[in-house]
């Protein structure tokens, strides 16, 4: 098998094969030979219905024409300049347009730099030092949060090489707690600066907010001048078109943003009250800064990707993510498995426990066994999930009604042999 063999020869180069952890499964992961809307080929050439979707950002599927086609002609004038281009305010004009808190955008090359600018910039405007986040959320790749889940307690760090120092000033919670919540903020409220969370946990499968839980989120930093920030990397454009601030109807302070932003080419944003953003330099005295940022390629994908995603592909794909849901629902009781269901619009996750799942503790809880021979028996009949029972599952606007049916079918098998 090619694939096998390239990676015995990938890991003579790259770390464990791979150039991120998750991807790398056993016995090896196959290697991609093109996508194509909402498929997926290897170099082997077998086919996958893919719901993996590159963790994301591939909304409108695989190399869709438009964006493509934009980007070719992008290319052609050239992949970077070192100078700001039409385009980048373009772009910050839709942001602006559609996600409720941005009145000013600042594009950077990934979620990781997101999030770490949007902490430094709230610890900036508070005079604060410690942040807030909630056990099993992943924020990126920085010292800031790449911290061990421990209830209420200040992180220890989540991998050698992490100073403890560096992580002393971030304080763990369970999600969709009130309780912890308060009691936190009654006691170290003065000291905090922000709180950062996902809106829908993507990280560890998928767990939506308890309803009114960033509703309090949102009036509990009010009270206390502390920063809200919601992390939509993975929510943001693809459950509606202002994000999860949209759809729940609750503003923070700052978001940040990636994934789909980019349409398919590494990208990330955070944005703001102009308030706060005019804090970040030039403007203002907080520093960031890349050299890619605002690149012309990433520039011109996701400001092709936004306009494709209209009332219409948010309608359609809310009725695909049901039809989804129910239909994994449907399968469950029929084999009278009580294992849960999750997501909302075109996010899913199917976790192999009993527990309801509304926090990192009772995602844990899920039998990552079952999971992993459930994602071997999809992978082997030709359906791509990610390959962790702690990722979530993405539907394009490429995937069809026939598309969903046929993995359901597939799925079925999965679930009553794992």
């Amino acid at each position: 098998m090619k694939s096998e063999d390239l990676f015995n020869d990938a890991k003579n180069y790259l770390p464990g094969g791979v150039d991120s952890p998750v991807r790398a499964f056993e016995p090896y992961p196959f290697f991609a030979d093109k996508g194509e809307g909402s498929r997926l080929f290897d170099v082997d050439g077998n086919t996958y219905i893919d719901y993996c979707l590159a963790y994301g950002p591939l909304v409108l599927g695989h190399a869709y024409p438009p964006v493509m086609n934009a980007v070719k002609e992008q290319l052609l004038k050239g992949s970077a300049y070192g100078v700001p281009t039409e385009n980048e305010i373009n772009l910050a004009k839709e942001v602006v347009g559609r996600v409720p808190c941005a009145e000013m955008v600042r594009f950077v090359n990934s979620g990781t730099e997101a999030t770490m600018s949007a902490i430094r910039l709230a610890r900036a405007v508070t005079g604060k030092k410690k942040i807030v986040k909630f056990e099993g959320t992943y924020h990126g790749a920085h010292d800031y949060v790449l911290v061990k889940s421990g209830s209420g307690a200040v992180g220890l760090p989540d991998s050698p090489g992490v100073p403890e120092e560096t992580t002393k000033n971030t304080i763990l919670i369970p999600f969709n707690d009130e309780e912890a919540t308060t009691a936190l903020v009654e006691k170290q409220g003065d000291d905090l600066a922000a709180i950062i969370l996902e809106p829908v946990m993507g990280n560890v499968g998928c767990i939506p907010p308890k309803k009114g839980y960033l509703e309090f989120l949102r009036d509990v930093t009010l009270e206390n001048n502390i920063i809200l920030i919601f992390d939509e990397v993975i929510t943001g454009f693809r459950i509606a078109a202002g994000g999860a601030q949209e759809y729940f109807g609750v503003t923070p302070d700052l978001v940040t943003m990636g994934k789909i932003l980019g349409g398919g080419f590494p990208m990330g944003a955070f944005a703001g009250k102009k308030e706060l953003m005019e804090r970040i330099a030039p403007s203002g005295d907080v520093y960031q800064a890349g050299t890619f940022n605002g690149n012309p390629i990433s520039i011109t994908a996701g400001f092709e990707t936004l306009k494709h995603l209209d009332n219409k592909f948010y309608h359609e794909s809310e009725i695909k993510g049901l039809k989804m849901r129910r239909g994994l629902e449907d399968i469950l009781e029929d084999a009278s498995l009580e294992y849960q269901v999750a997501g909302l619009a075109s996010m899913f996750q199917l976790y192999f426990t009993n527990e309801p799942v509304w926090n990192y503790a009772q995602a844990k809880t899920a039998d990552t066994d079952k999971f992993h021979k459930y994602f071997h028996t999809l992978l082997r009949r030709g359906v791509f999930i990610p390959p962790s029972q702690f990722e979530c599952c993405f539907i394009s606007k490429a995937h069809s009604s026939e598309d969903i049916q046929m993995s359901l079918e597939i799925m079925e098998e999965g679930i009553k042999t794992a």
